[in-house]
This record gives structure tokens, sequence and C-alpha cells, in this order.
């Protein structure tokens, strides 16, 4: 036993160790699982790994990602997005850092809608960086409230991080669903308030938009462009996570309905070309199979790592913690943090966490609960230096003038924020809890 715990130990540095000479992550983990599980129970491993890729690929709750995938390009290609930033943008003008409100809520009607950050953060990084730029705004606190308005698509649902949470903990994707709603919401609150703090306190960095601009556009004309172009994707977004949420619909069904509502909007809209729906198309391949070949090359490494014994070390660690259950998942939580400088959700998610669940439902701790608060937890990863993939998206788009350290110290406050609204979660756990129990989840 004693041999096959270094093997474990062997297998996780060397995946790590792949992936800092710059071997890709998928390759890194199946690299490391396949080795060390054929040196500890050799040719074994390679006939039970069919059943567990097969089960990946025939999984129909996964089958919801590509259609969610699909919805979310597809209302950013048809430039639904740009439409609604600009509408929310003239309508929050008015107010010290009112520009700065519109994107947060744009970015909780693109996280309820896409849930991909990458399209979130680029489209609304390109078009308001520079507006923001040109209103005199702080580059530090532009390039935060964008990257951490595209990060709020991963704790507002349809999520990708929930749906893959969802088969990893074993809940169903309406119960975490339901249970993410009001954390999102928590969480959107809170930039928006550090936001007025800072239009009350430091109206030089986010200044209103001039009295003479809002003028040209009438109450008349502003009513009339907030229901052309923010209800139809709002409608949208409610009707796909009602059912969802309501029972009436399973999450795969019910992202096949978004996907056509999606589809809808844009030739509604008179945008629907051959050329949109190729480029949609192809976008959604490309994310789907990302996330798709990242959780087939999950499975030797998972697997090496149960067969070789290491949940097993995982729970002699955990026993050797002050604290019971609380002080479990206060390392949990700290472990994951530090986790999201380096990796991406996905291999978090589906290596870090699956060590130390047993842990969990040997305590009894409530998984919906736990898999919020992971989920908040990894959505910092996107937002945290030096690998944030939202700092990346950004730092991609962005203008001249607009350097590395602006994005990275715009980001630190945003952060800041997140682990207060975990700490808050973490505290009121009926914050989480209270609605999926209310809709009988």
């Amino acid at each position: 036993m004693v041999g096959n715990e270094w093997l474990v130990i062997g297998m996780i540095v060397g995946f790590l160790g792949l992936m800092i000479i710059g071997i890709p992550v998928a390759i890194s983990l199946a690299v490391s699982g396949f080795v060390a599980g054929y040196l500890g129970f050799g040719s074994t491993l390679f006939s039970l790994m069919p059943a567990r890729l097969y089960g990946v690929v025939t999984n129909y709750t996964l089958l919801a990602i590509p259609l969610f995938v699909f919805m979310g390009v597809m209302l950013e290609k048809s430039k639904v997005a740009e439409n609604m930033l600009e509408t929310i943008g003239k309508a929050m003008g008015g107010v010290n850092g009112g520009m700065g409100l519109a994107i947060i809520l744009v970015g909780v009607l693109m996280g309820a809608s896409t849930g991909i950050v990458g399209a979130t953060v680029v489209t609304v990084g390109l078009l308001t960086l520079p507006v923001l730029m040109r209103r005199g705004y702080s580059p530090s606190v532009s390039c935060g409230t964008i990257c951490a308005s595209g990060t709020l698509g991963q704790i507002i649902p349809p999520s990708l991080v929930l749906i893959l949470l969802s088969d990893i903990v074993g809940e169903s994707v309406g119960a975490l669903f339901a249970a993410a709603f009001i954390p999102g919401l928590i969480l959107a609150a809170i930039y928006i308030a550090y936001l007025l703090l800072l239009g009350v306190f430091k109206k030089d960095m986010v200044p209103a938009i001039p009295q003479e601009e809002r003028a040209q556009t009438s109450g008349r004309q502003l009513a009339k462009d907030l229901m052309a172009h923010v209800m139809p994707p709002l409608l949208l977004v409610i009707a796909v996570l009602g059912s969802i949420v309501g029972g009436i619909a399973a999450p795969t069904e019910a992202a096949s309905m978004g996907a056509l509502g999606a589809l809808l909007i844009a030739i509604a809209t008179k945008r629907m070309t051959p050329a949109l729906l190729k480029e949609t198309l192809h976008g959604t391949l490309v994310i789907s199979a990302m996330v798709f070949f990242i959780l087939l090359c999950a499975q030797p490494f998972a697997l090496a790592f149960r067969g070789l014994g290491g949940e097993n070390m995982v729970h002699a660690l955990f026993e050797m913690l002050p604290g019971g259950e609380f002080g479990a998942i206060l390392f949990l939580m700290a472990l994951l943090f530090v986790l999201g400088f380096f990796l991406e959700w996905i291999e978090i998610s589906y290596i870090a966490l699956p060590m130390f669940l047993p842990v969990f439902m040997n305590y009894g701790t409530d998984m919906v609960w736990l898999a919020i608060m992971v989920a908040m937890n990894l959505q910092m990863s996107f937002l945290t230096p030096p690998f944030g993939w939202a700092l990346f998206f950004l730092k991609g788009v962005a203008p001249k003038g607009i350097t590395t350290r602006d994005i990275y110290v715009g980001a630190l406050p945003f952060v800041a924020l997140q682990l207060l609204a975990l700490v808050v979660l973490f505290q009121f756990p009926s914050l989480v809890t209270w609605l999926p129990e209310a809709i009988g989840w």
C-alpha cells in the first residue's frame, strides 16, 4: 500500500510538471493517469476505461452543454449583447458609475443567456473599454468591472460549471440552478454596491455621462429600445430557467428550447445569415469539444487515483485537520482558491473535487450547499492572477494604453468582493438552500 501511495503522489506531481513545461492540460491528465495506473495495477486499467468513457459520452445531462453553448454563441454573434449594453448604458448613464452598473447588469443577463466567460468579456471589452476611457473612467476600475461582469456567467444559471458539478456531486441540475440563483444575484448586488460607493467617494474614477449627451435620447425612445433589445433575451432566460427550476423540463430539453429561442431572436432581429449560422456552429463545436475532451482525459487520472488508494490518503489528511466538518470545508475552500491561480475550473472540478467528496459525504454535508460554495470559489479562478482567463481575454482586446498592470490591479478588488460573497454563503447556508427547498427540489 505504501508503494501505491507514492504512485499517487508521483501521479499528481507528474501532472503538475507536465503542465508547467507546456503540455496541454487534457494530455497531462491522461498521460499521468495512464502511467501511474499501469505501474500500479497493470493492464487492468485499460479494460476499465471503455466503460468510463462510454459513461461520459452517453450522459444525457451533459448533452445540455453544447445546446447551452449554442444558445450563448448565437446571442453573442447576432449582436444581441451589443444592443443590450448600449441600451442599458443609456438608461444608467446619469449616475456616477452608471456605465459600470450597466456592464454588471449586462453581465447578469449575458451570464444567464450565454454562460461563456470568454464571449462576455471579449464582447463587453470591445464595446465598452474604449468608451469608458474616453469618458474618463479609471483604467483599472474599467478593466476590473468588465472582467468581473464576464465571470458572473459561472454562478448565474444556466452555467456550465453548475451542469458539471451536478454530475460530480450527484445532485440534479435543477436543484443547483435554483440554489445558485440567489447567490448569483447577491454577488451582482455586491459589485453594484462597490461601484455606487466609488461613485460617491471617488467620482473622478467613475464619472456620469454628461447631461447634454443623455438629452439626445428621449424617454420614449429609451423605453422602446429596452423593449426591443432587452426583453427578448430576458424572456428567453426566464423561459429556459423557469422550465428547469420549475420541474417542467429536463435541463437538456430546456437547453434545446433555449437554442431554438436564440435562433428565433436572431431571425426576428433580421441578423440571421448563413455566415452567422456557420460561425455559431463552429464556435459551439470548438467550445464543446474542449470541454468533453478534458472530461474524457480526466477519466484515467480519476480511475488511477481511486484504484491506487488516493481516497484513503485524503481521508487521512482530513482526519488530521482541526474543526471537523467546518474545518474541512475551510481547508477545501482555501485549496480551491490557491489552485485557481494555476488551473482552470474544469480540471479543478474533475480532479481536486472528487478526491474530497467522500469526506463530506461521511460528514453528511449538504451537497447542494457545498456545490454552490465550490462554484463561487471556482469563479474566482477566472480573475486571479497570473492565469485568470478573464484577464487574458480582456488583454487580447484591450486598446493601446491599457497595461497588464491595469487589468491585474483592477481585478483584485473584485476578487476580494467574491471572497466576501463566499463568506456570506458560508455563514448563511439558507441563502443557498432556501429556494430549492421552497420549490421541492
